[in-house]
């Protein structure tokens, strides 16, 4: 009998599926990108089964042989995948009997669809979440690079996107580094709750027979089974708690980009992108179009909203298993697939970017980025910090009115907003001064940032 010709829950019903229910309600379509999970689950659960004496030496062997028979069908694209089996579990075990006969009939015992899509999604997702985090240690590695190479390079630092303080670029991409880091972290500890194995919940209540999940966790790379049935089968926080922290990332990530946008415009010329990450326009031929961090700052909408549809999915739902769960994949793998590639696009292209110096030099001159250089160097001549900002607001003013910079103001300009004002005042007045001044744990004094380049190397190296 072909797969396509039997249900393999049928024995119940009296009336075939409906063609339409059937195509609505399989699955096939997605999660067979599971495949390589599901065989894996079974190898083991079957290498169990024969721990506790279910299946013989020989149907052990013949159970082996007919998965990796449909692990090298399917790499090769040539397994045969039937809506009318719904599922990735059921296409497989349908052509494990094909191939090896009654012994594939045997492996299904002691578990259900319920516990072992629960196992496959983990399977599934601890891999994958291992690539994620491998692709933001190359971002962050990329990064450290920038950082070292710019160090001495100074552009304005921002709030409200108004000029504020003088910074190292240098400086300026370690920040970038470590939201990513923050981010590796809520990875791994994503991964580290989702690690307890709920094979062997059956449909919700456990089974009968005395399986050894200890035994099959093992086999799995699992810290443990799963401590209560009903919630294994039901549970999806570990698939919520990924999207929540890809969407983080895929936020710093667009954050990264809006920055990228700004500067490789004409307006700010701080960088230029590589052009392998650009586009140009069908009708404006001097156009440079940075596309790909434009897309990631639109695909980080599309994940937080994966986020959003999964807590939706899971917000109404009574224990244990329902239907619903089955919408669960597609923002997930979708999720994976945009983070993944976010990552390793600006993973390349970032370190590649080049640094208009001059252009950043030029743009922390404007907007008085020194001003509160002069308030702290009132301060360390005795007045007190409200004074000294008052002191050289009106510093600022009168600049602004003579249209120069503070620097460029002279000595008996500035003494006439305080008289403590001395000669060495234009020390820190310049930017290197500015930068080099800030020379604290954390701060962006290039001594500093070295510093704190070495320090990351250090902390990704594993």
């Amino acid at each position: 009998m072909s797969k396509d010709d039997t249900r393999m829950w049928g024995g119940r019903f009296n009336q075939p599926t409906d063609e339409f229910v059937q195509a609505f309600t399989a699955s096939v379509g997605f999660d067979r990108r599971l495949a390589h999970a599901d065989i894996e689950g079974s190898r083991a659960h079957a290498m169990m089964l024969k721990h506790i004496g279910v299946l013989s030496s020989d149907e052990l062997t013949a159970i082996k042989y007919g998965l990796q028979q449909i692990r090298e069908e399917i790499d090769a694209g040539k397994f045969a995948w039937s809506v009318a089996l719904e599922d990735v579990h059921m296409n497989i075990e349908a052509r494990l009997t094909e191939l090896i006969g009654d012994a594939g009939k045997k492996l299904h015992t002691g578990r259900s669809r319920n516990d072992q899509i629960a196992t496959d999604i983990r399977l599934y997702l601890r891999e994958q979440i291992t690539v994620c985090m491998q692709g933001i240690r190359s971002f962050q590695n990329g990064l450290l690079d920038v950082a070292e190479r710019e160090v001495e390079t100074i552009m304005p630092g921002f709030t409200h996107l108004q000029v504020a303080q003088p910074v190292s670029f240098g400086h300026h991409m370690l920040a970038w580094f470590e939201m990513l880091d923050r981010d590796h972290g809520r990875l791994s500890d994503c991964a580290v709750r989702m690690n307890q194995m709920p094979l062997g919940s059956a449909a919700l209540a456990g089974t009968s027979f005395e399986l050894d999940r200890e035994y099959t966790a093992e086999l799995l790379g699992f810290d443990m089974p799963s401590r209560n049935s009903i919630d294994a089968v039901s549970d999806r926080d570990f698939a919520i708690e990924f999207c929540a922290a890809a969407a983080i990332c895929m936020m710093h990530l667009s954050r990264m980009a809006e920055e990228l946008v700004l500067w490789s415009s004409a307006q700010y010329d701080f960088i230029q992108l590589p052009d392998r990450y650009c586009t140009g326009s069908s009708i404006m031929p001097q156009k440079k179009n940075p596309d790909v961090p434009e897309l990631v700052r639109g695909k980080s909408a599309r994940v937080s909203g994966h986020l959003m549809s999964l807590l939706m999915l899971m917000k109404a739902q009574p224990l244990a298993y329902n239907k619903d769960n089955q919408e669960d994949k597609e923002p997930l793998f979708d999720t994976l697939d945009t983070l993944i590639d976010s990552l390793r696009a600006f993973a390349d292209m970032v370190p590649a970017l080049s640094v208009n110096r001059e252009k950043t030099y030029q743009a922390a001159q404007q907007g008085y980025a020194t001003a509160t250089d002069l308030a702290d160097y009132l301060v360390k001549k005795g007045v007190t910090f409200r004074d000294a900002h008052e002191a050289v607001g009106k510093a600022v003013a009168f600049a602004i009115k003579q249209g120069k910079d503070l620097s460029a103001c002279t000595l008996k300009e500035l003494q006439k907003f305080d008289k403590r004002i001395e000669e060495d005042v234009f020390e820190v007045l310049t930017l290197e001064g500015s930068i080099n001044a800030r020379n604290i744990t954390g701060g962006t004094a290039p001594e500093q940032v070295l510093f704190q380049v070495n320090a990351g190397r250090e902390r990704i190296k594993d």
